[in-house]
C-alpha cells in the first residue's frame, strides 16, 4: 500500500499512467493487491492499475520494475535466523549468515525476473531491486550481467528526513554523503538547507533520542566522525545485539510471522472494497506494531512513535520514494544527487571498481554516477573492505553453486568469523534450501 500511495501521489508529475502489481501468492494479492488497488483509486483514478498472478503480465511494456521478493516467505526468515542463532551467530536477515541463506533462495527467482523484463519490458527498462540483502543480491546480479539492476534502501533517506525534522526543516532540504555498502554504511557529511550539521548532529542529544542515532554512543560517532547506519549497530555492538536477541521471547522474524498472519487472517474475512476504512484500520493497527518494535529486540530500545497511514498525507515514500526520486530526475533531464547501490567505478579507493558499493550518485541521462571519496577513514574502510570480500564470495558462490565460496564467504563475514561454524551453518542452509536452490557441489 505504501508503493500505490507514493506512486499515485506522483503518477502525474511523472508521468505514470499504467500500473501493475504482481504476487505468487493469490490470497495476499487478493487482499493487499486489492487495498493498494483502492489507495490508489482514491488518490488518483486515472491510473490504469491491474493486479496479476502472471511475472510476463506484469513485466510487458514496462518502463521501469521494482521487486521485492520473499522466495519461501516468513517462515524461511524465522528458520534462517534461528539456525544462526543456534551456533551462537546473530541471526539477522541480511546481515551475516541469515542474509546469506536468503539470498540463496532470492536470486534465483530475482534472475528468472530479469530474464522476463529483458524480453518483454521496454528497452531501457531499469529494475530497483529493495529484496534483501540488498548488498549481496544486488552483488550477484551486476556479476551475472543484469547492469539494468539498481539496489535501492529507504534507510539512508529515511534517516535524512528524521534530521529534518529535528531540525524543523522543510522536506528534501537534507542532503548527505555516504559511502559504504548496503546496511553497512557512514555519512561523512550532512547539510541541511546547505549548512553542515554533521559534527553538531553528533553532539546533539535529542539525535539519539529522536532519531535512528539512538542504537550508538556518542563516543562511537565522534571515533567514527560519522553518522552510521543504524545496521552498524550489528557490527559494533555484536555481543549485546546477539545477547539481546537469545534474551527475547521471539525473534524479529518470529515477530513478523505472527503479525503478519494475525493481520492476514483478519483481512481475509473482509470485503475490501466494501469495508476499506475498517480493513485500512487493521492495516494499521498490526503495521504500526511491527515498526514501534523494529530492532527492540535486538538493541533494547523500543520506539516510541504512534504509526498512522493516512492515504492523502504526504509521506516519505519509503523505498518507493527512492525509486520514484530516480525516475523523477531522469524524467527532467537534469541533475540531482541520491543514494543508491551501484558498482564503485573508482569512487571508493582501496575498493574493485565492480564493487557494488551503497553511495551518493548524481544521476546524469539515467545513469547513476557515483560521487568521488578516494580515501576514506582507515577503520571504516577495514570493516567495508573485510564485508565486501564476503560480498564476493557469496556472489561466486551462488551463481556457481560452489559450497566451498560459501563457507569462504562466511569465514570472513566478522559476524561469523569462523571456518568451523561457517561449514556448519553452510550445511545446514543448504539442507533448509534445498528444494529452492536444488544441490550444491
Amino acid at each position: 500500500m505504501f508503493l500505490a500511495k507514493s506512486i499515485a501521489q506522483k503518477a502525474e508529475s511523472l508521468n505514470i499512467d499504467r500500473l501493475v502489481f504482481m504476487d505468487n501468492n493469490e490470497k495476499k494479492l487478493n487482499i493487499y493487491g486489492r487495498m493498494a488497488k483502492e489507495v490508489a483509486r482514491r488518490i488518483n483514478d486515472k491510473i490504469d492499475f491491474s493486479l496479476t498472478l502472471d511475472p510476463r503480465e506484469a513485466v510487458t511494456d514496462a518502463d521501469y520494475v521494482i521487486t521485492t521478493i520473499r522466495v519461501g516467505e516468513d517462515e524461511m526468515r524465522v528458520r534462517d535466523e534461528r539456525i544462526a542463532l543456534s551456533h551462537g551467530i546473530l541471526g539477522q536477515e541480511t546481515t551475516g549468515a541469515a542474509g546469506l541463506s536468503f539470498a540463496m533462495r532470492s536470486v534465483g527467482a530475482l534472475a528468472e525476473y530479469c530474464e522476463l523484463i529483458k524480453k518483454y519490458s521496454k528497452p531501457g527498462c531499469k529494475v530497483f531491486n529493495f529484496t534483501n540483502p540488498a548488498g549481496v543480491v544486488s552483488q550477484t546480479l551486476r556479476d551475472m550481467g543484469y547492469d539494468f539492476t539498481y539496489g535501492i534502501c529507504d534507510a539512508p533517506s529515511g534517516m535524512l528526513r528524521t534530521f529534518e525534522k529535528l531540525y524543523s526543516a522543510p522536506e528534501g532540504s537534507a542532503r548527505g554523503e555516504l559511502y559504504g555498502l548496503n546496511h553497512l554504511s557512514y555519512f561523512k557529511s550532512i547539510k541541511i538547507g546547505g549548512r553542515e550539521v554533521l559534527d553538531e548532529l553528533i553532539e546533539n542529544d535529542r539525535a539519539y533520542a529522536e532519531t535512528d542515532m539512538r542504537y550508538f554512543e556518542k563516543s562511537l560517532l565522534r571515533e567514527r566522525k560519522a553518522i552510521l547506519n543504524e545496521y552498524l549497530y550489528y557490527f559494533y555492538y555484536r555481543e549485546k545485539a546477539v545477547a539481546n536477541i537469545l534474551a527475547a521471547d521471539k525473534t524479529r522474524g518470529e515477530q513478523i510471522c505472527e503479525i503478519n498472519k494475525k493481520m492476514t487472517a483478519e483481512l481475509e474475512s473482509m470485503d475490501i472494497e466494501k469495508d476499506f476504512d475498517k480493513a485500512l484500520g487493521i492495516f494499521e493497527y498490526w503495521y504500526g506494531e511491527r515498526e514501534n518494535n523494529y530492532m527492540a529486540a535486538e538493541s533494547g530500545v523500543k520506539r516510541q512513535t504512534k504509526w498512522h497511514f493516512d492515504i492523502f498525507e504526504k509521506d516519505d515514500g519509503g523505498y518507493a520514494g527512492v525509486a520514484l526520486n530516480f525516475i523523477g530526475i531522469e524524467q527532467s533531464g537534469g541533475v540531482d544527487s541520491m543514494i543508491l547501490c551501484v558498482p564503485n567505478n573508482g569512487a571508493i579507493a582501496g575498493l574493485k571498481d565492480s564493487d557494488v558499493v551503497e553511495i551518493t550518485c548524481d544521476i546524469r541521462g539515467g545513469e547513476a554516477v557515483p560521487h568521488r571519496f578516494g580515501e576514506v577513514d582507515e577503520q571504516n574502510l577495514e570493516l567495508i573492505r573485510r564485508v565486501k570480500n564476503y560480498e564476493r564470495l557469496a556472489s561466486e558462490a551462488i551463481r556457481t553453486k560452489s559450497v566451498v565460496k560459501a563457507v569462504e564467504a562466511l569465514t570472513l563475514h566478522p559476524l561469523v568469523a569462523s571456518y568451523s561454524l561457517a561449514s556448519e551453518l553452510i550445511k545446514e542452509y543448504l539442507l533448509l534450501n534445498k528444494d529452492y536452490t536444488g544441490d550444491w557441489k
